[in-house]
């Protein structure tokens, strides 16, 4: 189902009707949404970060457009308030911006989930600008895939964004964050 986005930022724009009775179908292919759910994304497409397990996740700015191509079929969003409503399945943890997760145990949980559906189905973790939040997020992943805590954030600022993990104390929750 679209999401009513009215006077919404584009990162937040749902499919946009293709067919014949205004139906919606993803961007750049015509398959509906339930025909992607099993797909991983494409090495190298935008955001996309490799972990050494091979599992693909893709790291996102929701300030920016939506990337072209499929949507996602698991998200995490890192954001100071509740987003709007998205067509894929999706959950929210409430992270000001520079700062850490308001609930440590809930993003543990949470990336646990990214991780185990990332071996089969394209898993999104975003926050508004796609580094600190996001960074600190794909970092903590990364302990989980194996890489070690003390280098998870090189890890990511070498796979997935160099700038990612802004602030120190988001430095140190990766490196006190256990698998």
């Amino acid at each position: 189902m679209p999401v009513d986005n009215s006077g919404g930022p584009d990162r937040w724009r749902s499919p946009e009707p293709c067919g014949e009775g205004g139906e919606h179908c993803l961007r750049d292919d015509s398959r509906q949404y339930g025909e992607w759910v099993n797909e991983t994304w494409n090495e190298g497409g935008t955001g996309v970060l490799r972990l050494p397990s091979g599992r693909l996740v893709r790291g996102r700015g929701l300030r920016r457009p939506m990337p072209a191509g499929p949507v996602p079929s698991y998200a995490v969003y890192l954001l100071g308030k509740e987003p709007p409503e998205v067509p894929w399945e999706a959950r929210w943890l409430r992270w000001r911006d520079f700062w850490l997760p308001s609930d440590g145990r809930q993003l543990r949980a949470a990336l646990g989930e990214a991780w185990e559906r990332a071996g089969a189905e394209r898993v999104e973790i975003a926050c508004d600008g796609g580094r600190g939040r996001t960074g600190t997020a794909l970092a903590c992943l990364a302990v989980l895939d194996g890489v070690p805590r003390e280098r998870a954030v090189e890890f990511v600022r070498r796979n997935y964004d160099r700038r990612a993990v802004e602030t120190p104390w988001q430095k140190r929750y990766v490196r006190r964050f256990t698998a």
